[in-house]
């Protein structure tokens, strides 16, 4: 099939544009937390005075009562197990209306992303996902989604966009710099059902893995501001430490059955392509041991218990097996799943 080499621009010209969306809502967030941060003497809007009680949801896997704090917009977790609801302010504050912009724009930036994978397939006549740089923007979508069906559904969690909108940037960044190739058909290899079913279930595994690593990396964050500075001002501009745990852990509960899938799948086509199910090629290896580092988290939390910096720590070797998985593996390493290229 002919190469629609219009479209092509377009899509390319779509993801342009959600990068520069997407730098905005960075910046609309990081004035957010600039103004999230700052102490309530220095409130010259009366913030203060709206101020309401209102309660932290309990999360799976929380461990005790969290006692949200009236010193900043997001509260902060007594290190006592306090189980006392205190004040949240819900009016029109400044840091909520950047918040608020800066998630307007970020499903912005998502649509005109989605549109640029569209085209993108449309372009080339075929899934959107036949080489890194059409996987790289697509994991990048799928981070967006799950990014605003955090903030969407609890704004305390908007300034969360502060660490994942940044990363978004980079991924994307890379994509068109880096890993960008012009559309173009698949090779007679890719040319299969399986490239439907196994690599749009490695590319929601992957968006969603790098989306659980960021905000493990945010827990650990806030975990040592609240242990080092109760109250301070960098542990009233995230959710509760115990709050990014919980949601890190759902995630990665979310994913593995869908990253253990996309295994299973891609075993299933490799002996269909290449007749046998595994070859211990470079990608498989990884993605065996990028399984194996997210099971060890999933047993410790449900064996051994372990929460907090432990769980943290082991998701983060995940995210790290991944990202070698995705880039290391294919651009430096040759194995029989090269012939995706760039």
């Amino acid at each position: 099939m002919a190469i629609d080499e219009g479209l092509a621009r377009v899509s390319l010209e779509l993801v342009y544009g959600s990068l520069a969306v997407y730098s905005l809502a960075m910046v609309s967030y990081a004035v957010a937390a600039a103004q999230a941060i700052r102490p309530p003497s220095d409130a010259a809007d009366g913030s203060a005075a709206d101020a309401v009680p209102v309660s932290e949801p309990a999360f799976a896997g929380a461990s005790a009562p969290i006692d949200l704090s009236a010193e900043g917009p997001l509260g902060r977790v007594s290190r006592m197990g306090a189980s006392a609801p205190a004040p949240v302010s819900t009016g029109p504050t400044p840091w909520r209306r950047a918040a608020g912009i800066g998630t307007s724009l970020t499903v912005l930036a998502n649509v005109l992303l989605l549109a640029g994978i569209v085209t993108r397939g449309l372009a080339a006549g075929r899934p959107p996902w036949g080489n890194m740089y059409e996987f790289c923007i697509v994991g990048s979508f799928v981070i967006g989604v799950a990014f605003l069906a955090l903030a969407l559904t609890d704004r305390r969690r908007q300034l969360l966009g502060v660490f994942v909108v940044p990363f978004v940037l980079l991924a994307l960044g890379l994509a068109v710099t880096v890993l960008y190739v012009d559309a173009e058909a698949l090779l007679p290899a890719l040319h299969s059902t399986w490239l439907v079913i196994h690599v749009a279930a490695a590319i929601i595994s992957s968006g969603a893995f790098c989306f659980a690593g960021v905000l493990a990396a945010t827990y650990l964050v806030q975990e040592r501001a609240e242990r080092v500075a109760p109250g301070g001002r960098l542990s009233r501009l995230l959710p509760p430490s115990i709050s990014l745990d919980a949601i890190t852990y759902r995630v990665i509960a979310f994913t593995f059955p869908l990253w253990t899938f996309a295994i299973i799948a891609g075993a299933i086509w490799a002996e269909n392509a290449w007749g046998k199910y595994w070859g211990w090629d470079p990608k498989e290896t990884w993605a065996f041991i990028t399984w194996v580092i997210y099971a060890a988290y999933l047993h410790a939390r449900a064996t051994a218990g372990w929460r907090g910096r432990n769980a943290a720590f082991i998701a983060l070797a995940g995210f790290a097996a991944l990202t070698f998985n995705l880039f290391g593996v294919n651009l430096f390493i040759t194995g029989l799943h090269s012939y995706a290229g760039v």
